[in-house]
């Protein structure tokens, strides 16, 4: 495999984490006081723990990699992809809603305001473009215009 021509994380922010934990942990003192501090501890752990994998699930990863736009589980080769404009936070939003077409793939995590907008060009699917959140959209559109500009046959 190739290295990534472009590769993000997104977490989610500090206080979703910190949220997350405070609300696991007062879950085992909420059975902490009745059944004892051992009931409490281990509820409050498995608590703690299954909020946290939560959480690393939900951090999705962005890639340009071997010929293909990767977000999350999906993967999109790169030879279908007509263009890939970025969005600030205002396109952004608008895609997300009014603008939107619900034939669209959304790559969405709620916390990141910025995103790229994907176009197809394969006449077969039915979907029009991906709507990709990243908190790098300039330097995402510029990696995929990058490889689709290295997939064009040379003349």
């Amino acid at each position: 495999m190739s290295a990534p021509r472009y590769a993000e994380r997104l977490w989610p922010p500090v206080a979703a984490w910190i949220v997350a934990a405070a609300v696991a942990a007062s879950l085992g003192l909420a059975f902490g006081v009745p059944y004892g501090a051992t009931v409490g501890t281990l509820v409050g752990a498995v608590a703690v723990s299954a909020t946290l994998a939560g959480l690393v699930a939900l951090a999705g990863r962005v890639e340009v990699v071997a010929g293909e736009l990767r977000a999350g589980r999906a993967h999109l080769p790169i030879q279908v992809i007509a263009r890939a404009v970025p969005l600030d936070t205002e396109a952004a939003a608008r895609l997300r809603g009014r603008e939107g077409d619900a034939r669209a793939y959304l790559f969405l995590r709620g916390w990141v305001p910025t995103a790229v907008r994907v176009d197809l060009a394969d006449p077969r699917d039915p979907t029009p473009y991906w709507y990709v959140s990243t908190r790098r959209p300039a330097a995402l559109a510029g990696a995929v215009e990058a490889a689709r500009a290295a997939e064009r046959p040379s003349t």
